[in-house]
């Protein structure tokens, strides 16, 4: 059976409209009861911030979610549209999607007055109940408001007709949910404007008050240095926020590395294009490229008030991915996995991602984002091996032995090496790089360079080759 398609026919199928706060809480309360997974698209914030967020959905708050760069913050505010009502109707042809059992715009007023049963639905779907908006400095009450249109005044209209006003993004949002992002940097007068219209339910535009209770759901996000430090926020708008929800970078390395693969996987399939070539991305490879971001969080020469985003870690393994997947092409190596060698590229991807102190001497970015990969790979060692565990694979450089590696040595040149050099194959089982050729090399690699940076190896550069010796 169709849906209705008059007010009359609305009424005699018995549907209710719930207001947008209702809609939500009732969605809720069902994917509750079904222990569905809210947000499956967010990692990490299972036991924090998630919960909050089911609270002040079954409170009825409006919310503002506070977090550096990288966080997630657009991600949750874009899932709660699933939330909302699959469709709902509204009056057709209306800017303000009208409530037909509550009309509230003057033009849908009249016509249900002079229509009354036959008033025409439409049926509207979440996305286009759902409104966003970057605050900048140069958007104007216009953009969210509404000004007055001067083609509605030339057909004849007076200024003083509510019909003459072309609505902005907040009314046509109305039954549904609109997002601000980064709100500090709205201006003032526009701050007034939304305690109005989220207090009051009134639109001031161009000297008219227009009654207008908007049925909406306000949420937004905000750096928690501009949002309490700087005082960029008035007051009384801050106090319609009921709900403030502080997010955070991932806890452990492990939620990281969750999140790089569920990233990589939406982007790349690595998604957006046709791959000719396998990959294999060993764990500790994929553990280094996490490690990297964590220095970087804990770096006093990088200005942790900005943040480092979830984004570092994404757009490394991705540069990675793509480094390695270069010496497949010209090598014709399938499939192919990332090395130790092949890390220089993540410089050019973490540049420009950080922001760096400059308390004293200056750095270069280059320079610290190369001390970060040395640190990450160290550490990473470490929870693989014990150094006293490692005594016997040192005899065969103490011997004289010489190893040479470099990005774009094929990984079949790395076999005879791991035979050779005395306790590396149980290296290589022990990080579980056993699988192919590829892994193999890249688990050759990682071991010599761990051996490197604990000081049991020295390393020099000679015509683009690495070499490992005593």
């Amino acid at each position: 059976m169709g849906k209705p398609r008059t007010l009359g026919e609305l009424k005699k199928s018995g549907y209710r409209v719930f207001p947008v706060k209702e809609e939500m809480r009732r969605n809720l309360i069902e994917k509750l009861r079904g222990r569905e997974t809210l947000f499956p698209e967010v990692i990490g914030y299972e036991e924090s911030v998630i919960p909050l967020v089911e609270n002040a959905v079954l409170a009825g708050h409006n919310m503002i979610f506070l977090g550096e760069r990288g966080q997630a913050k657009s991600r949750i505010i874009r899932s709660l549209l699933g939330l909302l009502d699959e469709k709902v109707p509204a009056v057709e042809g209306c800017e303000v999607h009208c409530n037909p059992f509550r009309v509230i715009c003057r033009r849908c007023r009249e016509r249900s007055a002079e229509m009354g049963d036959d008033l025409p639905l439409m049926w509207i779907g979440r996305e286009e109940r759902f409104g966003e908006k970057l605050a900048t400095p140069d958007v104007t009450i216009p953009d969210l408001f509404g000004e007055v249109d001067p083609i509605k005044v030339s057909e004849g209209r007076y200024l003083s007709d509510e019909l003459t006003i072309h609505y902005g993004l907040i009314p046509r949002t109305n039954r549904g949910i609109f997002a601000i992002n980064e709100l500090p940097d709205l201006g003032e007068k526009i701050q007034v404007g939304l305690f109005n219209v989220m207090e009051e339910g009134d639109l001031q535009i161009r000297g008219y008050r227009i009654r207008l209770p908007l049925d909406i759901v306000l949420v937004a996000s905000a750096n928690p240095e501009d949002y309490t430090s700087r005082g960029r926020i008035i007051t009384p708008l801050k106090d319609r926020f009921q709900a403030q929800i502080r997010t955070h970078y991932p806890v452990s390395p492990e939620v990281e590395i969750e999140i790089m693969d569920q990233e990589c996987l939406r982007t790349r399939q690595w998604g957006r294009f046709a791959r000719e070539y396998e990959y294999r991305m060993p764990r500790f490879m994929k553990e280094i490229v996490a490690e990297i971001t964590f220095q970087a969080r804990s770096s006093p020469k990088i200005s942790q008030r900005s943040g480092v985003s979830v984004r570092v870690s994404v757009a490394n393994y991705e540069s990675l991915l793509a480094f390695a997947e270069k010496r497949a092409i010209t090598g014709g190596e399938n499939p192919f996995a990332p090395r130790i060698s092949d890390l220089e590229a993540v410089v050019a991807s973490t540049e420009g991602k950080i922001e760096l102190e400059y308390a004293g001497e200056e750095v270069r970015e280059s320079e610290l984002v190369r001390e970060l990969v040395k640190r990450a790979v160290q550490k990473v060692f470490h929870r693989y091996f014990e150094p006293a565990s490692l005594g016997g694979i040192t005899e065969d450089f103490n011997r004289g032995a010489v190893v040479e590696v470099a990005s774009d040595m094929p990984s079949s040149q790395y076999l005879p090496l791991a035979a050779e050099i005395g306790g590396m194959e149980e290296l290589i089982k022990k990080l579980g790089a056993d699988e192919c050729q590829a892994t193999r090399a890249a688990g050759v690699e990682f071991v010599l360079e761990g051996l490197h940076l604990d000081r049991k190896l020295n390393k020099s550069v000679k015509r683009g080759k690495v070499v490992y010796h005593r």
